[in-house]
Order: structure tokens, then sequence, then C-alpha cells
């Protein structure tokens, strides 16, 4: 099967037909661009050149299908013009379709093309004259140079001006990418930070108030069941303040006459391990982080033992839950227990999100995180789950 030939721009028909009915126009008018009695004519009369014409008017189909054939196949015929009385059309369309190969070709032709017009201009200027030693000697260099260095010059600056001009716009498209991924990351990332501190402030109220209820309704005992009530209460409410706090946060009401509430701090642990014995944990604290500590060192290190000691309360069987804080070696260590194994009282549903918002915020802080049941001889059963993390003491991700 013959390959198909391209198909030429409407604008390149246009520019062919245009050119061919005027140089037609000349033809007739037998207006021409040299007399018939010059030296250099060599095919006299009228009809030879109209081929030149016509073989110029096909090479304007290819100014920008094939601009390197229409301007090795124009060079041709601009030849052959010059052999004849010549048509002033035909030399124009020779510079358009100098042009456009300039313009339209290759980036190789780009470059070659007004390198050689242009020592194809010094030659026509300085061998004419060399050898007749005459200044009207010069103005062959000077038409060489019109027809071909100046349309092969302007195609290479328009050229130019257009690869710039893709070049900026890819840039922009580029930068306009970048800008949407940061901020789809950045969406993300917030996302993420804000399901870890409304999981952090709720999850250990929920879960004590799931394991109180499921306790007062399955036991039948009046004391035990305004006992659990009473707890229920006390982290209902306690969960609600959170809330108020985390959505007034969110709403970034900083215009009243109350600010943002501060960070927890490793000074709260105290209390936090008194509301994990309200709810029924046997903890023991035992913590010497140090003084100074970097802020996002003591959040991390707090929602860890917040987080662990709700998991103790949702999962873990009767026994002691060990809290301990250590500053080792450039870094915060954590370290919580738990009794693990078979529970004989009612246990919250999990979803492991607490683990992972933990690892997480020991990764922000370039730190290390390990959870797990470990071997313990001392312990009922001789297994307890262990929460190991290690944060260093550097300024990491606020979050």
């Amino acid at each position: 099967m013959a390959p198909r030939l391209p198909r030429p721009h409407r604008l390149d028909v246009g520019v062919a037909v245009g050119g061919l009915l005027g140089g037609l126009l000349l033809w007739g008018i037998g207006l021409g661009v040299r007399p018939a009695d010059e030296a250099v004519v060599l095919f006299d009369g009228r009809w030879p050149l109209l081929v030149p014409l016509v073989v110029m008017a096909g090479c304007e189909l290819l100014r920008r299908e094939a601009p390197r054939t229409g301007v090795l196949v124009g060079t041709a015929a601009l030849i052959a013009d010059t052999l004849t009385r010549g048509s002033l059309v035909t030399v124009i369309m020779y510079t358009d379709v100098m042009y456009a190969a300039v313009l339209y070709g290759p980036p190789a032709s780009a470059r070659r093309i007004p390198w050689i017009t242009g020592l194809l201009t010094v030659a026509g200027t300085v061998v004419p004259f060399a050898l007749w030693r005459t200044p009207e000697a010069l103005l062959i260099g000077v038409a060489v140079g019109i027809v071909s260095f100046a349309p092969a010059s302007t195609g290479l600056i328009v050229r130019n001006h257009r690869e710039a001009a893709d070049a900026a716009l890819l840039r922009a498209e580029q930068t306009a990418l970048l800008a949407e991924k940061d901020r789809v990351q950045a969406v993300t990332a917030e996302r993420s930070r804000m399901a870890r501190e409304l999981h952090d402030l709720v999850a250990n109220h929920l879960s004590a108030i799931a394991i109180h209820s499921t306790a007062a309704l399955s036991l039948d005992d009046a004391a035990t069941t305004r006992q659990a009530l009473g707890v229920i209460r006390e982290n209902s409410v306690a969960g609600l303040a959170e809330m108020r706090r985390l959505i007034g946060i969110l709403r970034d009401e900083g215009g009243g006459d109350t600010g943002p509430a501060a960070a927890p701090t490793l000074d709260g642990l105290g209390a936090l391990v008194d509301g994990a014995r309200a709810n029924g944990l046997d903890v023991t604290l035992d913590a010497a982080p140090g003084e100074n500590l970097p802020a996002p060192v003591e959040l991390a290190a707090y929602r860890i033992v917040q987080e662990s000691l709700t998991n103790a309360l949702k999962h873990a069987s009767k026994g002691p839950v060990h809290v301990r804080l250590a500053r080792q070696a450039g870094a915060l260590r954590v370290r919580v227990t738990s009794p693990y194994g078979d529970r004989d009282t009612p246990r919250a549903p999990g979803s492991g999100a607490g683990l992972v918002g933990m690892r997480e915020r020991a990764a922000l802080l370039h730190g290390t995180f390990e959870a797990g049941a470990v071997a313990d001889p001392d312990a009922a059963g001789g297994t307890i789950w262990a929460v190991c993390a290690t944060l260093p003491l550097t300024e990491g991700d606020p979050a």
C-alpha cells in the first residue's frame, strides 16, 4: 500500500493559489524581472517562466508538511527562473518557502539554513566584486541576502520566540501542577492531623462510656449501675468539652475574648493517669522526661500515652499498667505496658486507628514506634502488650 501524501494546510493552499494567480496576472500583462536582451536569459519568451512559477506554487503547498523538500525544490525552481525573463511572484513565493523551512522545519534545519544563506550572501557579495571590480557587482550579494538570508533570519527569530513562549507556557503548567500537588498534599496532611487529634481527644472518653455502659447493662446491681452512670457522665462531659475545643480551633474563632486552648504537655500526665484510674485501670506512672522539651515532642508523647491508656482500657486484661518516660541519648523514650490476654470484662471494639495515629506521630518527628505482645515472665500468662516510642529531641512537624 502506497504511503499517503501529507494533506496541505488550508492556509498553504490559499497562499499557493494566490501566488499562482498573481504570477499568471503578471505573465498575462507581460511584466518580467529582466529584459529579454540580457545575457543571462537563456530561455527567451513568455512561456518558459511559467514552469518555475507553477513549481514554486507547488512548493507553497509543502511549506508546513514538508518544508525541507519545499525549500530544496523551490531553490531549483528559483535557479531555473533566473535563466528566464523571471517572475517577481516566483521570487516572492521563494522567500516565503525559505521562511517556512526555518519556522516549520526540524530543529537541525532551522539552525543550518540561516548559516548557509548567510555564507551564500557573503559569497555573492565578495566573489562578483572580486571578479568584476565594479560597485554594481555588490548588488548580487544584496539580492541573494534579500531573497534567502533575510527570510531565513526572520523565520529563525519567530521560531525562537515561539519556542520561548512554549517553554514559558510549559513552565507555567508545571508550576500550576506542582502548586495543585502541594495543595492536595497540604489538605491530605491537614485531614490526617485532624483525624489524629479527633481520635486522640474523643476515643478515650467514648471507650470509657462504651465499657461502663456495657457493664451497667450486663450487671443487675444498683450500686454498680450508679457508679457506671457516674463515670459515663464524667466522660461525656469531658468528651463534649474536648469536641467543643476542637471545633473552635477548626472554626478559627480568634476574634473573641478567649484564645485557642494550649496543646497538652507532659505536665498533664498526672491528670491523664488519674482519669484512667477513675475508669478502672491500675496505672503506675514513672516519668522523668527532663526539662526544655520541644513542644512537638511533648505533644506526641502525651498523645501516645493517652492512646495507650485508651487501648489498655478497651482491650487489656485485668492487671497493672505501667507508664514510663525517660530521656536518653538525645531522645525521649516512651514505654507503656499492659496485661495481654483474654479479659472477663466488656471489651470495646477497635479499628486500629489508634496504632496508626501513634506511628504517624512518631514518624513526623523522625522517631521510631513499636507495639505488640512481648514475653514477660513476671506477668500473668507470661505476656504483656508493650507500646514503645523513641522521639528525637529536635524540632519536627508541629502537628
